[in-house]
């Protein structure tokens, strides 16, 4: 796999199935439903539930429009990965690009998924930083994996959007 820049967009070619599978499993990814830990997570009051007052203009005013930029963002990157759908060779290598415009969308969706990826698993910190784990010998280890593998795509898409410079590997 080679991500780089190119021109106006982001490029992920020699893109073997399975982490296109990984990449087409984004927006699903985001699902917080039946997650109440990563609604938690994700929806965070802004200070402490004493502060009552607060937390109910935060739920009534900011909470909405998360959510619809949250969902926004989902979808935009569903959208992008449509271009991964309906290959004639389902095994070959592939190439995603994605618009430098739509950056924000999936360093947003990137970390809804992680965020309910870990919350479902019960992921410690201790866990989350082992970057060094493997094999993948079950449905844990592949989520770990996951969530670790889209960090590594939002740390690219912050390093090109702010930097700008070399490609990575």
């Amino acid at each position: 796999m080679e991500i780089r820049r190119h021109g106006d967009s982001l490029e992920i070619s020699e893109l073997d199935p399975f982490l296109a599978e990984l990449l087409r499993q984004i927006p699903e990814s985001t699902n917080r439903e039946g997650t109440e830990a990563a609604e938690q997570r994700i929806f965070s009051l802004p200070g402490d539930v004493s502060q009552t007052e607060l937390c109910k203009e935060w739920k009534l005013y900011v909470e909405p429009e998360l959510r619809r930029l949250f969902e926004s963002a989902t979808e935009t990157v569903a959208s992008d990965l449509q271009a991964l759908n309906g290959k004639s060779k389902p095994f070959a290598n592939c190439t995603l690009r994605i618009p430098i415009t739509n950056a924000d969308a999936w360093l947003s969706a990137l970390n809804q998924a992680r965020l309910v990826i870990a919350s479902k698993f019960g992921f410690t910190e201790g866990e989350l930083g082992d970057h060094y784990r493997s094999p993948i010998g079950s449905r844990r280890d592949l989520s770990l994996f996951q969530v670790n593998f889209y960090g590594f795509l939002q740390e690219f898409i912050l390093h090109e959007i702010h930097d700008g410079s070399s490609p990575a590997k």
